[in-house]
């Protein structure tokens, strides 16, 4: 957890973060991650994985918008997203679907006014339930909970086609479970990739980890076809065993995977008779997100470091 914080401290310093988003010689690492700039390039990166047997997850990104004209830009993205998925030839699926959406509610402005943000998700999720798209909502920051889970939950009273993410690092996570399974919202679990205070989260991976498993098999017993994003062999073999000893069916829960990152466990799980989703991000507003790849594993690091002295 040391060498974590201590890369996600280094990346907000601006010579840093100014050197990794113009430098030629980081270009290519940084594409290992991030699918394009565009949708166009993201849509073809996602049509091969489909075509492979993956399922895939397509991310704008882009956070903490500085004003609504911004918050309204990235709507505006996200419906074109939309009619795109719904254009495809890999459209269609439920649980698992082939191609959904995640978003940031602060991309769309939750941050600067929740009604209007909550407006724009309304409106988002009216035109991808037409088809349906399912639209995942990405967990932030630890101050953003409170906030994402209720925008989550009213949104989710009107549209079935909505779920979120909930982080193991986080003290709060086990009752946020139990009500998200009440109201039989998908969730998706992840370890949690954010610098959060020991008040509210986990400081040792062990103390994670531990969280993460239980939170896990949790969710594949009670929940509604939840994900488990992880990268982690050893938690993926204990989240096998764990289904074998239940009984239950690889076909109530899905895997999912970071675009670039562990490319031949993905390969693995998807031979086993897995549903494996990949989650692909794209677009300009690529350096959070990618220093947060960095932070959370130290392979990823040690990538990015021969990349820059091979060349």
């Amino acid at each position: 957890m040391f060498l974590r914080n201590l890369i996600l401290a280094l990346a907000r310093n601006k010579a840093i973060e100014r050197f990794v988003r113009t430098s030629r010689i980081t270009r290519g690492v940084v594409r290992r991650f991030i699918a394009g700039d565009t949708l166009e390039e993201a849509l073809t990166v996602a049509e091969d994985l489909a075509e492979k047997g993956f399922k895939v997850s397509l991310d704008l990104l882009g956070e903490h918008v500085a004003s609504e004209a911004e918050a309204d830009s990235a709507l505006e993205e996200y419906l074109r997203l939309v009619s795109a998925i719904a254009a495809s030839p890999y459209f269609g699926g439920w649980m698992p679907e082939r191609i959904n959406i995640s978003i940031k509610l602060s991309q769309l402005g939750a941050h600067l006014d929740e009604k209007r943000c909550a407006d724009r998700l309304e409106k988002l999720l009216a035109a991808a339930s037409l088809h349906p798209i399912f639209i995942r909502i990405d967990m932030e920051e630890s101050a953003m909970t409170d906030l994402t889970l209720r925008l989550v939950i009213e949104a989710h009273n009107k549209h079935k086609n909505v779920g979120t993410v909930l982080q193991s690092m986080l003290l709060r996570t086990p009752s946020d479970i139990e009500e998200l399974i009440r109201q039989r919202i998908r969730v998706r679990m992840v370890k949690g990739a954010y610098l959060e205070p020991e008040s509210v989260a986990f400081q040792k991976k062990r103390d994670v980890d531990q969280a993460y498993l239980a939170c896990a098999c949790k969710l594949i017993r009670d929940g509604v076809f939840p994900a488990i994003a992880t990268h982690d062999a050893s938690i993926i073999e204990k989240v096998e065993h764990f289904v074998q000893l239940e009984g239950i069916s690889p076909g109530r829960f899905e895997y999912q995977l970071l675009y670039g990152i562990r490319r031949g466990l993905q390969e693995q799980l998807k031979k086993r008779g897995r549903i494996v989703r990949v989650y692909v991000p794209y677009g300009s507003s690529w350096y959070p997100y990618f220093t947060r790849r960095l932070a959370e594993r130290p392979a990823n690091l040690l990538f990015f470091i021969r990349s820059l002295f091979s060349r």
